[in-house]
């Protein structure tokens, strides 16, 4: 598909059109990579922590501490400790 550079204020832009837009499966964030005479458009890379905040096999996370926090076997549990 040919498509134009257009002149976005002091920059460059490309319109993407919706139908192809939306079979690319991007966001509404986008990493720029240019490499050889090319620019690819891509899905950002997460973050180390992003990634761990995300997997369901992190021990500890913060997702699984919210949860448990508050349950009354936790109190139960730390008041043999005591």
């Amino acid at each position: 598909m040919k498509t134009s550079i257009i002149k976005i204020g002091n920059s460059r832009g490309v319109r993407i059109p919706k139908a192809l837009l939306a079979d690319s499966g991007l966001g509404t964030e986008v990493e720029l990579k240019v490499k050889k005479g090319e620019i690819r458009i891509v899905t950002p890379e997460k973050s180390a922590r992003e990634a761990w905040m995300a997997s369901d096999t992190a021990v500890m996370s913060e997702k699984v501490l919210g949860r448990d926090w508050n349950r009354p076997e936790e109190d139960e549990a730390w008041a043999s400790l005591q």
